[in-house]
């Protein structure tokens, strides 16, 4: 318990920040359930952390929040109307930066790196928050909500962050005429069932 505010009313303030807004933040609490758990990452959490816990488990957490995007190459890359710089840590939209959490940035810079690959929510949490039992699948469906309102124009009708019903999620900014269903192939690559875009959109 925390003496002036709740975490989850902290975590809204330093979201809101102008400075501070893309700190990361893990939450460490009690509350256990899948409930908890969203509501925690729906506010911007990083991670979120049940107690009872080992020192060695959260130091890999903090390592992996802290772990520079720059290691990952290559260092810019474009897809529409959306650049990331994992030398600089920046996004920027239309020209304009869009402050983005830690765990924001890596899974955008990891959908990019492979644009118009539709990888399943259990890759996804493979790739991007490691090997974690307590991230809950619901965690990546989070994400990718909050991406869609930072990055969208109508998060209601994504062009950038798709979903291919029953695969997963994509970065692919290309108009594309026909429904992306209709669009998606799978093939085995490295022992791994993964969706491909079709190349169906010019």
């Amino acid at each position: 318990m925390l003496p002036d505010a709740s975490g989850l009313e902290i975590c809204k303030r330093v979201r809101a920040h102008r400075v501070f807004a893309e700190t990361p933040l893990i939450f460490i609490s009690s509350g256990a359930s899948e409930a908890d758990r969203v509501v925690g990452l729906e506010l911007g959490a990083n991670d979120y952390i049940v107690k009872p816990f080992s020192i060695r488990e959260l130091l890999l957490r903090i390592r992996l929040q802290l772990r520079p995007p720059a290691e990952l190459a290559p260092a810019l890359l474009r897809g529409g109307s959306v650049e990331l710089d994992q030398n600089r840590c920046r996004v920027l939209q239309n020209g304009t930066q869009v402050a983005l959490t830690a765990t924001e940035f890596r899974l955008l810079a990891f959908l990019m790196r492979h644009s118009g690959v539709v990888f399943s929510r259990q890759q996804l949490l493979h790739e991007v928050w490691g090997d974690r039992r307590s991230t809950i699948m619901r965690s990546v469906d989070v994400f990718m909500m909050r991406l869609r309102k930072k990055l969208e124009v109508d998060s209601t009708n994504p062009k950038l962050i798709r979903s291919a019903r029953g695969f997963g999620y994509s970065f692919d900014p290309r108009e594309c005429p026909v429904a992306l269903d209709a669009c998606v192939t799978v093939a085995v690559a490295a022992g791994r069932c993964q969706a491909r875009i079709r190349q169906c959109c010019n």
